[in-house]
């Protein structure tokens, strides 16, 4: 099965419908449109309807190929790029999708903030000592790392890496060897969006 056959829901739109189909204004939801190969994008949907959507995008996706948007709640849903200009892009679905439950955020799993995977090199500091680390992805309020240094939940540290700024944290879980941080500051959506652009493969 494709990628794209693999997130399809229901049968395909014609014209017609596409034409007919009412929008639905969401007020700056964000998610993320996820690629391929794994690359993710944050993004926040400005209206949705049963066969496209329109979103605000941080970046240009010139390139990108086939994506799937990713809703809060792990929902993800094919869809084309039709148009993109001055910051916002206009989607396709690949198969028209239920706009209430898209609207009501019902999905696999429990609404929490979005998170954008990255595979990105980091260090972190403990105790003046400096220790290597990978940052498996990252949110406005904090990240997801390995590193083989055992860490203890509740132990404060500050996390460093290209692309980002320096980052004062806490352990708020463990399964070592990945842990999870909480940031002392949080990053707004637009910050977000462009560090972790920067850190995708494609970019």
């Amino acid at each position: 099965m494709s990628f794209r056959e693999s997130l399809s829901l229901g049968a395909a739109p014609t014209p017609a419908n596409q034409r007919a189909a009412p929008r639905f204004a969401l007020l700056l939801r964000a998610a993320k449109l996820v690629a391929p190969r794994g690359a993710e994008y944050l993004c926040i949907v400005r209206d949705v309807s049963e066969t496209g959507a329109k979103l605000r995008l941080f970046h240009s996706l010139a390139g990108v190929g086939h994506l799937a948007l990713e809703s809060a709640t792990g929902t993800r849903i094919g869809l084309d790029l039709v148009w993109e200009h001055g910051g916002e892009a206009g989607f396709r679905f690949v198969h028209p999708i239920d706009v209430q439950r898209f609207i009501a955020e019902a999905g696999p799993y429990p609404k929490r903030p979005i998170r954008i995977a990255v595979n990105h090199p980091a260090r972190i500091v403990v105790a003046g000592e400096t220790i290597p680390a990978k940052l498996n992805n990252l949110s406005r309020q904090g990240a997801n790392l390995e590193t083989d240094h055992h860490l203890a939940i509740g132990q404060r540290l500050r996390l460093e890496a290209q692309d980002l700024p320096t980052f004062e944290a806490t352990v708020c879980w463990r399964r070592h060897p990945a842990y999870g941080l909480v940031f002392a500051q949080i990053m707004s959506l637009e910050e977000l969006a462009l560090r972790t652009f920067r850190m995708q493969p494609a970019a």
